[in-house]
């Protein structure tokens, strides 16, 4: 493809997103100095390769749930708790800045604001994440070759459907074909991705990922209450940013925590680490959990 016709590709591809903007095949003609016929062309272009377009009598846009969209929209995917960073981050500002403003605007054309940090891709991980990507564009089956299991100890291949990514693109939450079960796998123990041809079968048995304040994923929430000194309720909020809503200050060095967590590992990480800062309230299995974790310790 010649340079100018990409150029007036993308050109098009930034006004059909463009929320702010009424596009009709003859405002686009206009603004690219180009035929409506062309314009035609190009938007033909768009839904061969997989885009899908919204049409009405409010013009056209590139819809959000073309799946070629939804692999843009991971290059630069904001999760819940990069989201809440940002959203404070911004409130800190005034309110009615045009920068602002036009941060925020830019944001909502592409993600709904209560669920989009900036993708960081390690060296390495570049061509794993872009295959697992077009693998759930394109609902296709995978095998991840070579993956380490700290669990078992064994090095296998996997055959899986990706569903999506968990927090920070850190890992990926998959159907897998031999245990029939959804699960996270880690990305850095995977040493390739092969996509196959084969569409997912197992579509009915994908599960919607849930994440806690701490990571973890599950299925069913565990009720946690924890009484906390001042360092340990900052040092919560430095690593969980997320954790500042569930945070209730009783004075000026005693915070309560009330949240749900999926899983005891990860607060149980967090109790264990500050345990002269921290009191376990009302949750009997969790303190149950904690004592387990103990008898085992080493030290």
């Amino acid at each position: 493809m010649d340079q100018p016709k990409l150029e007036r590709l993308l050109r098009i591809m930034q006004l059909l997103t463009d929320k702010a903007r009424k596009n009709t095949i003859d405002t686009i003609s206009e603004s690219l100095d180009v035929s409506p016929r062309t314009v035609y062309r190009y938007l033909d272009t768009f839904e061969n390769a997989g885009l899908k377009l919204n049409k009405s009598e409010d013009g056209i846009s590139l819809s959000k749930d073309s799946k070629y969209f939804r692999m843009i929209s991971d290059l630069a995917y904001f999760n819940e708790e990069e989201a809440y960073i940002i959203k404070r981050s911004l409130e800190v500002f005034d309110s009615n800045s045009p920068a602002i403003l036009a941060i925020k605007r830019k944001l909502n054309n592409i993600y709904d604001f209560k669920d989009v940090a900036q993708l960081v891709v390690k060296p390495g991980r570049d061509r794993v994440i872009s295959n697992l990507l077009y693998s759930i564009a394109e609902e296709r089956r995978v095998i991840l070759k070579n993956y380490h299991s700290i669990h078992t100890g064994v090095v296998s291949d996997r055959i899986v459907e990706p569903i999506a990514f968990g927090v920070n693109m850190v890992n990926i939450f998959c159907y897998e074909l031999e245990s029939g079960k959804c699960k996270y796998f880690k990305i850095p123990r995977i040493e390739e991705v092969i996509v196959e041809d084969t569409q997912w079968q197992y579509k009915e048995f994908h599960e919607k990922s849930k994440v806690d304040l701490f990571r973890f994923s599950g299925k069913t929430e565990k009720p946690v209450k924890l009484k906390m000194s001042m360092v340990a309720a900052t040092l919560l909020i430095e690593e969980f940013p997320l954790s500042e809503q569930y945070i209730k200050q009783l004075s000026e060095n005693v915070f309560i925590l009330t949240c749900n967590v999926y899983d005891y590992q990860g607060v149980g990480r967090f109790v264990l680490g500050l345990c002269n800062e921290v009191e376990v309230l009302d949750s009997p299995e969790f303190l149950s959990f904690l004592d387990e974790k103990r008898s085992k310790s080493k030290y």
